[in-house]
């Protein structure tokens, strides 16, 4: 207290006095008790304290830098936010490299907990329910020069030209252009952060960071099951694109979570040519075709469509004159089959009002990762997916604690707004 009042009269030193009292209420608010203070296993000097480390990674994306070096510069400049994240002010503070070792070697189980923690925090408060989430994946790239669009390689976005400066990071491909009429996709090499987010708060409940080729899909299932362990997920309200229409999500939404899913169909899982509104398939000629029988599969009907022909004698009544309507049988004209799926997928009524109701909640999600990328967050700065994973970590978990300080607080506008809180603290 001695020093930050010898501080607080240094006028080259000053620090705004809300980014003092944004940056107590922060830290009062973030409980490290589950984190060894020093590791134990370390002979000699015991070191720097994680806490204040990881205090000083909490200032790091709350003032949205993307690099070490313009966290240490910034600490260095605002001592005062030194002492409050608990470094002696009286020596040195640590070097680029005492960070930098900490974020690659910190363990992430430390990093998880405290995320759910927070979480927790704010479901006791009555902020996060659960009942309707939503799930999405946000693109990281990786700190390589084969990103950077004015670098001249060769077969840069090659699946054999793996960057030798990051060897975890992976190509990708995201969505460059929100136009659904006319989709532009880009190739990256790097990270996915995928993000479970509480449809009605617009705050995150679970996230994993993977490299940047692993499935949306196959991220929901596991992410799913471990969130359940700890939060209940239990009757929920599943909401996300295209990209996680797959059976096994939606059997384990039902089967497992008693819950329900609002996912639109992805054209691609669908093989089979389209039908009229009453369920009838069209022929090469335009014809509404016969219905002929069904077959029953485990888990789907295969329906029999004929040419309406098919029992004439005319050899002319084909209007195309197909080929296969003079096949030489007793039933003449095309055969097809349809599928007709008897799951859960297939059962859900994707043009009710009730689905496009709740299908809409998942513009929180882009809300969110809009938030989530605002603090320097579409580009890694760091090489190895434990240090990507664990920044990433950190950024969730300053706009958990941004939200619990603005509802203890009463500042029910700002719980979402990081400057905002920051400026009125």
């Amino acid at each position: 207290m001695y020093q930050l009042q010898l501080l607080l009269n240094i006028p080259e030193l000053f620090t705004s006095q809300s980014k003092i009292d944004f940056y107590s209420s922060m830290f009062e608010n973030l409980d490290l008790s589950s984190i060894p203070e020093f590791p134990s296993s370390s002979p000699g000097r015991k070191g720097y304290s994680h806490h204040a480390l990881f205090r000083a990674f909490i200032v790091m994306k709350a003032e949205r830098f993307g690099t070490i070096s313009d966290l240490l510069d910034y600490l260095r400049n605002n001592l005062i936010i030194a002492h409050l994240c608990g470094f002696d002010i009286s020596k040195p503070l640590p070097s680029y490299w005492t960070f930098r070792r900490f974020i690659n070697e910190f363990s992430h189980d430390y990093l998880t907990s405290i995320f759910q923690n927070q979480v927790n925090i704010l479901k006791n408060m009555g902020i996060i329910s659960g009942e309707f989430i939503s799930m999405d994946s946000t693109p990281i790239k990786a700190n390589t020069k084969l990103n950077n669009p004015k670098s001249f390689s060769k077969n840069k976005f090659s699946k054999d030209n793996q960057p030798n400066s990051d060897k975890d990071c992976k190509l990708g491909v995201y969505s460059a252009s929100n136009d659904s009429s006319n989709k532009r996709y880009k190739f990256y090499w790097g990270y996915k952060n995928h993000i479970i987010v509480d449809a009605i708060s617009g705050l995150p409940i679970a996230e994993t960071t993977t490299p940047a080729d692993v499935p949306d899909f196959e991220v929901a299932l596991s992410l799913l099951e471990k969130t359940n362990k700890w939060f209940n997920l239990k009757y929920v309200n599943f909401i996300a694109d295209k990209g996680y229409d797959v059976k096994k999500l939606y059997n384990y939404v039902r089967d497992t979570l008693h819950g329900h899913c609002f996912i639109p169909l992805n054209k691609r899982n669908s093989k089979n040519p389209p039908l009229t509104d009453d369920g009838y398939m069209v022929c090469e000629a335009g014809i509404k075709m016969l219905k002929d029988g069904k077959q029953y599969f485990d888990g789907f009907i295969k329906q029999k469509f004929v040419c309406k022909f098919c029992n004439s004698k005319d050899d002319s009544a084909c209007p195309i004159n197909h080929p296969k309507y003079l096949n030489g049988k007793k039933h003449r004209g095309c055969t097809k089959y349809a599928i007709i799926s008897s799951d859960y997928r297939s059962s859900i009524n994707r043009d009710s009002l009730y689905f496009k109701a709740v299908y809409r909640l998942r513009i929180e999600s882009e809300r969110y990762n809009s938030r989530f990328k605002a603090l320097d967050f579409e580009k890694a700065y760091v090489r190895n997916i434990n240090s990507v994973s664990n920044l990433n970590t950190f950024g969730h978990i300053t706009l958990l604690t941004v939200a619990i300080v603005a509802i203890k607080l009463g500042k029910f506008d700002e719980f979402k707004s990081l400057v905002g809180l920051m400026q009125s603290a």
